[in-house]
Formats: structure tokens, C-alpha cells, sequence
């Protein structure tokens, strides 16, 4: 018992430091998700951390056994659930992949618009093409229109699926054409569409420029570990560190090297572009349909 108060007080102090540069962040205000996206989203990552976490577990109490660090408890499961989560650019890559649908499927759409169809018939006839990244939205969009939803409204809601200040612009130039009903759309989009590519074009060099320090980090943080590892298996270098003031100052330092990573994070985060467009209020059927 007495050997578990500084693992304790360990975890304590890094879930203290944890918290404060999470405090200290600015959090931008935010729309809300639809719930449906929101519960499945937070579904997959469940099942992702517990996998994680499980095994974490299991390697911490054999870590605890084979060299009797008690931190071990905490630190491996806390190493393996934060870690790939500190060293992975997930987020930035789907970010992309679906900046690059949305254009192609802008695309698409201003290609079915120049033969003279309407408006929701063009929305219809893409849904056989949309990228992958994009289905879900695009296919609900369908649905909605299918279902005799007023256009607007379909596009709103269709917007605030997408949840993206790309998705505002794409739904608001629609909007405007299902409002005049003019022939200038297709042209429109094809702008809108090039636009995007471009935006898309900057990010993949930006990432590129990213990933270098990124794959620097990974493999300092692997190489770090397995030495620590090995020491802490064989040598008697970190024999101090099993002694409660020991424990206390590994966490310390753990700590400070937890905070570096989550401060090369946040660098090479980008910010999104806020939306613009409102939430839809009441979603009527039989409204603006042509």
C-alpha cells in the first residue's frame, strides 16, 4: 500500500498538468454536431480507446511485475491511449480527403447542371458519384429531397451534416440557385469547385511540411522509450527511480516531456474557418420544391 501513494500522487500530477495546458487552450465556440453523427463518431473512437486501453493495461501490471515501478500501472496505459493520439495527424488527413470530395462532388454537380437540368434533378443524378468521404451527407440530401422537403431546407440540413465552412459555401451558392433559378449556376460551381482544389492543393504542402517534424517526434518518442525500457529491464541506472521520491520525480519528468508533445501538437494544428450558415429551424416538406 505504502508503495502505491506515489504512483497516485503520479498520476495526480500528470493528470494536473494534462488539465491545465487543456485549461489554458482556447476553445472556439462551436455549432453542435447533429446527435445521430455525434453518438457514432464518439461510438468509433469508444471502441478504438478501449482496445487501446485494455492493452495498456495488461502492459503496465507486467511492466509493474518485471521491474516494480507501481507508475508503470498508470504510465503505460495512459502512454498507450495518449501517444498515438499526440504523434498521429488522423484528423488533418480526413480533413483533406474530404475537402477534396466536397470539390469533386461540386465538380460533378456543375457538370449535370450544363445539360439543363434542375436543380434537384442534378442533385439526384450525383449521388450515383459521390466520393466516398462525402455519401453519407449527399445520400441523406437525396433522401430529403426525395421525401419532398422544401430545397432550402434539404441544403441546410445538408450543410449542418457536413459541419464545415467549405460545406456553408457550397450549400449557400446552391441555396441562392434554388432561390433566382438562373442559368449561371453550373459556372458558379465550376469556380467554387477550383477554388476548393486549390485549397486542397495548399494543405497537402502544408501537411508534406509537417510531417517531417512530425516523423522526427514519433521516432525520438520510440527510440526514448525502448531505452527506457531496456534500462529499466537490465541496468541499474534507474534503480533510484523505484524509490517513492524517485517515482515522484519520473512523473515530473514524464510530465514535462507529455507537455512538449502536446505543445508540438497544438502547433501544427490548424484552425478551421468558422461557419456562416444557421442551423435549420423547421424542417417543412413541400416548401420551395420546383
Amino acid at each position: 500500500m505504502i508503495a502505491l501513494v506515489p504512483a497516485l500522487a503520479g498520476a495526480l500530477i500528470v493528470a494536473g498538468v494534462i488539465g491545465l495546458i487543456l485549461g489554458l487552450r482556447p476553445a472556439p465556440v462551436r455549432q453542435k454536431r447533429p446527435a445521430a453523427r455525434r453518438m457514432r463518431r464518439l461510438g468509433e473512437l469508444d471502441r478504438t480507446t478501449r482496445m487501446l486501453l485494455l492493452g495498456g493495461i495488461a502492459g503496465g501490471v507486467v511492466a509493474w511485475l518485471v521491474t516494480g515501478w507501481v507508475l508503470a500501472i498508470v504510465a503505460v496505459p495512459v502512454a498507450a491511449v495518449g501517444l498515438p493520439m499526440l504523434l498521429s495527424s488522423g484528423s488533418a488527413a480526413s480533413r483533406i480527403a474530404r475537402l477534396e470530395a466536397m470539390e469533386e462532388w461540386t465538380r460533378s454537380l456543375s457538370g449535370v447542371l450544363t445539360v439543363g437540368v434542375g436543380l434537384e434533378q442534378a442533385l439526384v443524378a450525383t449521388l450515383r458519384s459521390t466520393p466516398a468521404a462525402v455519401a453519407p451527407e449527399v445520400t441523406r440530401l437525396v433522401a430529403r429531397l426525395r421525401a419532398r422537403w422544401g430545397t432550402e431546407d434539404a441544403l441546410r440540413a445538408f450543410a449542418d451534416e457536413l459541419d464545415d465552412s467549405t460545406g456553408d459555401l457550397i450549400a449557400a451558392n446552391l441555396i441562392l440557385g434554388a432561390r433566382r433559378r438562373g442559368a449561371g449556376l453550373a459556372s458558379v460551381l465550376e469556380g467554387l469547385a477550383e477554388s476548393v482544389a486549390a485549397d486542397v492543393r495548399a494543405r497537402r504542402q502544408v501537411e508534406a511540411d509537417r510531417a517531417k517534424p512530425r516523423a522526427t517526434a514519433r521516432w525520438v518518442t520510440l527510440i526514448s522509450a525502448g531505452v527506457l525500457v531496456i534500462l529499466a529491464v537490465s541496468g541499474t541506472y534507474v534503480a533510484p527511480y523505484r524509490s517513492p521520491l524517485g517515482q515522484v520525480i519520473l512523473v515530473g519528468l514524464l510530465s514535462a516531456y507529455v507537455a512538449t508533445l502536446i505543445w508540438m501538437k497544438r502547433m501544427a494544428m490548424g484552425r478551421n474557418l468558422p461557419r456562416f450558415l444557421d442551423r435549420p429551424q423547421a424542417q417543412s416538406p413541400a416548401r420551395n420544391v420546383a
